[in-house]
């Protein structure tokens, strides 16, 4: 949906990573013109599980999303090469 209305694209990326990495690897990857960069890290999360063998706990580990507005007209392809 944001492809489509915003023409923008989300990207799971390193935690360490900044808007300007982000905004360079993106145009380089896919020949882009990148606008904009919004990032958010995803907070870690506690997961529990039922097994025969009792319960098992453990964890999700946080990461870091970012989201890529594209200039008017340009677009990723994803499935090009299918």
């Amino acid at each position: 949906m944001l492809s489509q209305k915003l023409n923008q694209y989300a990207f799971v990326v390193r935690r360490e990573a900044n808007k300007i990495e982000i905004k360079k690897a993106v145009e380089a990857m896919y020949n882009v013109k990148v606008t904009d960069v919004s990032t958010l890290i995803m907070p870690a999360k506690a997961k529990t599980r039922m097994t025969k063998g009792g319960v098992i706990q453990g964890r999700k580990s946080a990461y870091k999303k970012a989201f890529v507005t594209l200039a008017e007209g340009d677009e990723i392809d994803f499935y090009s090469e299918i």
